[in-house]
């Protein structure tokens, strides 16, 4: 991983990211990872990460980063919006 790290920081450098960017972009990922392991759950996110459940808050409101949204996008679609090719009803309709 120190490796892919080392690349990734040269390649960086090389395309001219400022110092503030990179940490900031890097901060977004790594908690927005953390959350989504947790289903959008900040008092388990910050244990992990080791901080107080506050301190975590308002870095994400610095970021931008909405929990909400988070917990919504791993939630499974409304029957009505998924693809679920032909209704149910209309194929038992079929059937009989």
């Amino acid at each position: 991983m120190k490796r892919e790290l080392d690349i990734l920081v040269a390649q960086m450098h090389v395309d001219g990211v400022n110092y503030e960017d990179a940490v900031r972009e890097f901060k977004r990922r790594y908690l927005l990872h953390v959350l989504v392991n947790h289903r959008g759950n900040q008092c388990k996110s910050a244990e992990e990460l080791g901080m107080h459940r506050n301190t975590l808050s308002r870095t994400l409101a610095e970021l931008n980063i909405d929990t909400a949204q988070v917990r919504n996008g791993l939630k499974r679609p409304v029957r009505s919006d998924r693809a679920a090719g032909t209704p149910r009803l209309q194929t038992l309709a079929r059937v009989r």
